[in-house]
């Protein structure tokens, strides 16, 4: 278990072993979540990161006017009764 004593401006180093972890270099930036009283610490990605991220691999990418439809369809069919 790593640890590290915060400052009191409220700052502490991230143990190397925690770093590498996560690879974190100079400059980067890190993200934190409260759950249930426990923190993580994640390494903050940029958004151009998250491309492709829903890749479906042989299938070709839907435009934005194909969700659309599609969306409209769905909502058109969720409200025609049974038959």
């Amino acid at each position: 278990m790593q640890e590290s004593t915060v400052t009191t401006k409220g700052q502490t180093t991230l143990p190397r072993d925690v770093r590498a972890a996560l690879g974190l270099k100079s400059g980067d930036k890190v993200r934190y979540v409260v759950l249930d009283g426990e923190v993580r610490l994640l390494k903050a990605r940029p958004v151009a990161d998250l491309e492709g991220l829903l890749a479906r691999p042989g299938k070709q990418p839907v435009s934005l006017d194909e969700m659309d439809d599609a969306i409209s369809s769905g909502a058109i069919d969720g409200l025609r009764p049974d038959k």
